[in-house]
């Protein structure tokens, strides 16, 4: 019984998510049914006043019930057995809802957002940049998301500043757009000897985990980007793809257009049915190594600047991304 309960209850609060602005019973159950959930009206309210108490929603007078942040919250922690799978998901559909047009360089991309104190942002610069500077960054290309601006499910609070990377899936949208589909199997921590990528230490496949693996190997401490950036020896986050074989020559085209657009993350594409890194391939398809998106990011955990970062956060028009250089500039006008 309490199962059920909960079960329309999420119903409910995903369905103010959705709509982003307040709605009423009739219209709630309406949508309910259309779920296939056998209830009425009465029972929609009942579950709104008591959600109401807990917090999780609050009434709008006749404009009906919102989602609160506690409901937002209690919807992310919530069955979490079910949303085993649901990255995959996600990666699946921000790759197609971009519309990035490669050759005019034009359109949405997908980014990664970060929250930084803006006490420690202009110190965070230096770092960042380091990583941008040994190229173990997707691309060139950031940008700055002001305090109350809102991107995907993401609110800037006053006192943050919301650092905006490239997130590697663009290159699935890129691809994809060219009829290319793209398998991405998982992310993981990248040794690199001398510059040079080795081989993979530790692996989270994206169809069996909740979380972005690069979000829990930054907070895990287990990267080293210190170690890349100063002598070219450390761990840095990165993924694994597989393309169909008779692509390959077409990707490694499209890799260098990005690079030129500032997007480049491509670091190796493999050889049709050949080991890459180590890493075996399935038959018919060709492995490739694409850089982690959130590293410029991430290495700001190593020198004790605290970062809350959300992979696959939402999409942004790519010319509102500007030139990694010009972020000392662009933070000193907006602090």
């Amino acid at each position: 019984m309490l199962d059920k309960i909960e079960r329309k209850r999420l119903a409910i609060l995903r369905i103010l998510k959705d709509a982003n602005e307040a709605v009423g019973s009739q219209k709630i159950t309406e949508l309910l049914e259309a779920l296939r959930y056998d209830i009425s009206e009465r029972t929609v309210r009942f579950h709104l006043k008591a959600m109401d108490k807990d917090g999780l929603t609050e009434c709008i007078g006749r404009q009906g019930r919102r989602i609160t942040a506690k409901g937002l919250m209690e919807l992310s922690k919530a069955r979490v057995f079910e949303k085993v799978g649901f990255l995959a998901a996600k990666i699946d559909e921000m790759s197609y809802s971009m519309n990035f047009d490669l050759k005019n360089k034009q359109g949405t991309v997908v980014v990664n957002v970060s929250l930084v104190k803006r006490s420690e942002i202009k110190g965070a610069i230096l770092y960042m940049t380091r990583v941008f500077e040994a190229g173990y960054s997707m691309g060139q290309l950031i940008t700055l998301i002001q305090p109350g601006e809102q991107i995907g499910d993401m609110i800037i609070p006053n006192d943050m500043v919301g650092v905006g990377t490239v997130c590697s899936i663009t290159l699935n949208g890129v691809l994809l757009k060219h009829g290319i589909p793209v398998y991405s199997r998982f992310g993981g921590l990248l040794e690199i000897q001398n510059s040079e990528p080795r081989r993979f230490t530790a692996l989270i496949n994206y169809d069996g985990t909740t979380l972005d693996p690069l979000e829990i190997f930054i907070k895990s401490g287990m990267t080293d980007y210190k170690g890349a950036t100063y002598n070219g020896n450390g761990l840095i986050g990165a993924s694994f793809r597989e393309i169909p074989a008779s692509s390959r020559e077409k990707v490694i085209e499209l890799a260098r257009e990005l690079d030129l657009a500032g997007l480049g993350g491509f670091m190796k594409v493999g050889w049709p049915g050949e080991e890459l890194l180590k890493i075996p391939i399935t038959e018919g398809r060709a492995g490739a190594i694409v850089i982690g998106g959130l590293n410029p990011v991430a290495i700001l955990e190593e020198y004790g600047i605290e970062v809350y970062s959300r992979a696959l956060s939402g999409l942004i028009e790519y010319n509102n991304l500007f030139h990694y250089k010009e972020l000392s500039e662009k933070v000193s006008s907006l602090i």
